[in-house]
């Protein structure tokens, strides 16, 4: 067993009843309980790490995101995306004409080169033309990293066992509903435990309040859902409150008056009855209180550098304009939060953010773009503020999608696919470097939607993927610091890519 889940020890236990106990007499019995609840193991770590998902929902289309450029890759990928009657191929070698459709080929202008540590038997590599400052991060900073055709996986599958039913394949592919709770919980829908919640699980002995271990700025996240760690929600702009915002006080009114909002919250924390319901109910008002009250107190202001100001999380919109980048702006709580967490006593956490809209079976041209600028805005926004809080190095951000998409379109867009590739960034990734064996892509098939050119592409030119979202998963939660042995009981798949359950993508730990 690892450091993170040793004993539980009695002073961890009274500093939290402290800590709780100074959001004062309101908060009742509950800072007893919450300090119960969190004082589980006492971690030896002395550091700080965090994991941060963006998870795009929809479905990426990786082919348009992370590009193959070498001669015969190019030859095979125009023949395919040149599509009447709007081609969803990129250009190469192409300067931007502004004067074009928005959001096409021409108006982008040609992908942006990658320089890739590792070659790969010749091949070159390209980001989406909107992508600038993933490539700088990329290329120059070395801190970020490209892994390559990354899907859920039971056992490693090649396309004669696909084909012959050879071996166990994940279920319920191609759904949308199901393969985002296959990628974030390692089962189609229905699932309760997600492998970020079980990693919650496994860190939360080394955080003075498991309260906070794991926290979703985008809403109910099954990933951050744990065996015991919950995820704790929190806007796009910080804490979820009861009633109405503080005042310059301290205090806070419901309709103008502080003894309405004391009463609702009165009414929210204390039982009218015996009944077992109603007393959890009461007991859920109260810790959200109290545990609302003590991140308001320990959060940095939105508005202080280097959070802020507000034009930092706007993104140039491709029509002209800037607006407020929805990425961006769960980014810049998470970070607010990282920056309290030497205050409220956390060494380990997890995060969730999302941004929606890759389901692009139609106007893809417009609509990829679009997200591609947010996404490269939002990263860029983030590694920005991690470094100059000198955090770079302590927060890994990971991008993952309900599946890549075909590779044949269906005149403006795409359909659901499988594999996708993926990005991580922060200060401790061996960046500058592309991960796993990139696709090899063909022609399809003249009398149907096959393609027997490439040992990597089913029907309609959706890629197999051979990394596993559970290899994937198990670097990153071995750089968070869980064994091999807490790894196997996470990823229950992680055995079957016996030699590379690590994809080394991550720089070793010193801790």
């Amino acid at each position: 067993m690892s450091q993170l889940t040793q004993s539980a020890s009695r002073r961890l236990f009274l500093q939290q009843a402290s800590a709780l106990s100074a959001i004062g007499a309101s908060a009742g019995p509950l800072a007893m309980a919450l300090a119960s609840a969190s004082a589980v193991s006492a971690s030896n770590a002395n550091d700080y790490k965090a994991l941060v998902c963006i998870f795009l929902q929809g479905g990426n289309d990786a082919f348009n995101t992370v590009l193959a450029t070498d001669d015969a890759s190019w030859s095979s990928y125009t023949a395919v995306r040149n599509q009447a009657p709007d081609s969803i191929a990129l250009l190469r070698n192409a300067a931007p004409e502004r004067t074009r459709v928005i959001g096409s080929p021409a108006w982008l202008g040609g992908v942006l080169p990658v320089n890739a540590t590792t070659t790969q038997n010749g091949r070159s590599f390209a980001l989406h033309p909107l992508l600038t400052d993933v490539q700088h991060l990329f290329n120059d900073q070395k801190k970020l990293a490209i892994v390559a055709n990354v899907g859920p996986l039971i056992e490693p599958l090649s396309k004669t066992d696909y084909a012959a039913t050879l071996k166990t394949k994940p279920k319920k592919l191609f759904s949308h509903n199901d393969q985002q709770s296959t990628w974030l919980a390692l089962a189609p829908e229905g699932a309760t435990v997600g492998w970020g919640g079980q990693l919650a699980d496994a860190i939360a002995s080394s955080n003075g309040n498991s309260m906070f271990t794991a926290i979703t700025a985008s809403g109910n996240a099954v990933w951050l859902s744990g065996k015991t760690v919950k995820p704790y929600q929190v806007s796009d702009t910080g804490p979820i409150r009861l009633g109405s915002p503080y005042d310059a006080m301290g205090g806070r009114q419901v309709f103008g008056s502080a003894d309405v909002a004391a009463a609702l919250e009165t009414v929210a924390s204390q039982s009218r009855n015996n009944h077992v319901m109603s007393a959890d109910l009461a007991d859920l008002g109260q810790r959200s209180i109290a545990a609302e009250r003590m991140l308001s107190k320990a959060l940095p202001s939105k508005d202080a550098l280097p959070y802020g100001p507000a034009t930092q999380i706007q993104y140039d919109m491709l029509g002209g304009g800037r607006s407020t980048n929805p990425l961006a702006q769960q980014l810049q709580t998470v970070a607010r939060i990282i920056g309290a967490q030497a205050t409220l006593g956390l060494k380990r956490q997890v995060f969730y953010v999302t941004l929606g809209g890759f389901d692009t079976h139609n106007t893809q041209n417009r609509n990829h773009a679009e997200l591609m600028a947010r996404l490269n805005h939002g990263l860029k926004y983030f590694d920005t503020v991690l470094t100059d809080m000198g955090m770079s190095g302590q927060v890994t951000t990971f991008t993952a999608s309900d599946f890549g998409r075909s590779f044949t379109s269906n005149g403006d867009g795409s359909d659901h696919g499988w594999g996708g590739h993926h990005f991580i960034m922060g200060g401790a990734v061996k960046g500058g470097d592309l991960y796993g064996d990139f696709p090899t892509l063909a022609r399809k098939n003249t009398n149907n939607n096959g393609f027997d050119g490439s040992t990597d592409q089913l029907n309609n030119g959706v890629l197999l993927p051979r990394i596993s979202v559970d290899q994937y998963g198990a670097t990153l939660g071995s750089w968070l610091g869980l064994s091999g042995r807490e790894l196997a009981s996470i990823f229950p798949n992680l055995s079957r890519f016996a030699g590379h359950q690590n994809l080394g993508f991550m720089k070793a730990s010193t801790t």
